[in-house]
């Protein structure tokens, strides 16, 4: 068994710099990861649409999407994941049912009998 002990507030000051220094390089890793993953995902959709017979301008273009394009296509997604789940009255009903007697749900007969 490994027992920790702390000597001096300064071992805690310490300890604590190294814990946050390991969380914000993690968030720095994981903010690098998602950068380089959607430049990846630009540059192939580029090469796709150069594929299909469009110009080098206009695949480079097609992250700038104007205010009005991404407010309808904000309208659409907000319209079609809205209608997922029915309305619910949001009124819980609990019925109380009256169960019949089982002996495969007894305690008593689960008890080894140890009387002799």
């Amino acid at each position: 068994m490994i027992l920790l002990r702390i000597n001096s507030l300064n071992d805690v000051l310490v300890e604590s710099g190294i814990a946050v220094a390991i969380v914000f390089l993690a968030l720095a890793l994981l903010v690098f990861a998602f950068v380089l993953t959607g430049k990846i995902s630009i540059k192939a959709s580029a090469k796709r649409m150069v594929k299909r017979g469009k110009t080098i301008e206009e695949a480079k273009d097609i992250t700038h999407a104007s205010a009005d394009e991404i407010a309808a296509i904000s309208m659409a997604l907000h319209l079609f994941l809205d209608d997922v789940h029915d309305k619910e009255s949001n009124v819980i009903t609990i019925k109380r049912i009256e169960r019949r007697y089982s002996p495969w749900n007894s305690k008593i007969y689960g008890f080894t009998n140890l009387n002799r």
